[in-house]
């Protein structure tokens, strides 16, 4: 058994029943290693696997590590965990990636890079190795949004085939247990700024006969949620903040009198679901605060975005006194009103002129409430932090 200060590379693959193909891959992984000439080893991280995965790999003397923990994540953070070697490339055990070429991604690792991604597009989809909702719509999408939220400049955010530094990908203290694994990688190097690569890769059509554990829209969804959970920026900053502008913007157009398109006139009735969505939206707003402090605090995000680290910096004082000015002017426009009402006798009085004084000054009352209690909170994790 060699010692880890003698392994450069360990290869992983997770492994699931897989006894059609994982003996291709072994073979593919060790020659390899051999023609190159690198000191490595094959680790088999087998899930459970009810076949005879496990005694292939082990007669052609792989390393099989048994991971208990059900999942695509589980199996690889058990291959990593036990590999020996300096550097790991990690690859599904289906025949599907070509072990066989594995020489650009050692090459950026040995260059000083943290995490090397195949690119399946530029290296290219053989016929049948991919389906065409994934192609066209599932991939292309969620590396979309995983370039938007994360400011990464990846073509194929969830290549199978990748490599990285072992104490790198140690540091992130990776968690998902599922598909979502391959996303958490990525934004976990990203946020921690680790230099990351491309590298073209072919994808062929996997040799194990039988359907893949990937299901489309469950494991879609998990990715989706998982890019979501930690980009609380997009998850709640930017849709807060549209909505409280443009429920903001309307509401004001219709403050000193109706607007009428044609047939159709927007009057009160408007303005009232106007401040409903300016609430809304600042709320969605504090959420982001409240959520991105939080994060920060558990070192889910290791940098607090620069943009609202003086709102960070801020003592509670300030969040009331903002919160209890936005509350008194509204309160004073509430006021006024009951005063113009009392003057009536306490008649009925023409909703098409009280209610725009009315439906503001609900608003602002209500939006110094929130502000108040949201600096409170903010508060309550700067007290657990000390």
């Amino acid at each position: 058994m060699k010692d880890t200060s003698e392994v450069e590379l360990s290869i992983v693959m997770p492994c699931l029943n897989e006894s059609r193909t994982v003996g291709t891959c072994i073979k593919k992984a060790q020659s390899f290693l051999s023609r190159n000439k690198v000191r490595g080893e094959v680790v088999v991280a087998d899930n459970g696997s009810t076949d005879d995965s496990v005694q292939i790999a082990q007669a052609l003397g792989a390393r099989v590590v048994s991971v208990e923990k059900k999942g695509y994540g589980s199996a690889l953070l058990g291959g990593i965990a036990a590999a020996r070697g300096t550097y790991i490339i990690m690859g599904d055990s289906d025949d599907s990636y070509d072990f066989l070429n594995l020489e650009p991604f050692l090459e950026k690792l040995r260059s000083g890079y943290d995490f090397v991604i195949g690119n399946r597009f530029l290296g290219g989809i053989k016929p049948g190795a991919m389906p065409f909702i994934h192609r066209y719509l599932g991939n292309p999408v969620l590396s979309y949004l995983g370039n938007l939220f994360f400011r990464t400049n990846l073509g194929d955010f969830h290549c199978g085939l990748r490599g990285f530094r072992k104490d790198a990908v140690q540091a992130l203290d990776l968690k998902t247990t599922g598909m979502e694994f391959a996303s958490e990688m990525i934004v976990k190097a990203s946020l921690r700024r680790m230099r990351m690569a491309e590298v073209p890769t072919v994808l062929s059509r996997d040799g194990r006969g039988r359907p893949s554990h990937l299901r489309t829209w469950r494991d879609g969804w998990r990715h989706l949620r998982f890019l979501l959970v930690y980009s609380p920026k997009w998850l709640f900053f930017y849709p807060g903040l549209f909505l409280t502008v443009v429920s903001l913007l309307l509401l004001l157009a219709v403050a000193v009198r109706p607007l009428q398109f044609g047939r159709i006139v927007l009057d009160v009735h408007t303005m009232t679901y106007a401040a409903f969505g300016c609430l809304l939206g600042l709320q969605i707003v504090l959420f982001y605060l409240v959520s991105t402090e939080y994060a920060y605090r558990r070192g889910i995000l290791p940098v607090k975005p620069e943009a609202i680290s003086a709102v960070f910096r801020a003592r509670l004082e300030y969040g009331i006194a903002l919160g209890g000015l936005l509350f008194l002017l509204g309160f004073a426009g509430a006021f006024y009103s009951f005063m113009v009402w009392r003057s009536a006798h306490f008649s009925s009085l023409d909703p098409s002129q009280v209610m725009r004084l009315v439906v503001p000054s609900g608003l602002f009352m209500a939006a110094g409430i929130q502000v108040v209690f949201s600096a409170f909170l903010l508060s309550v994790f700067r007290i657990e932090a000390r």
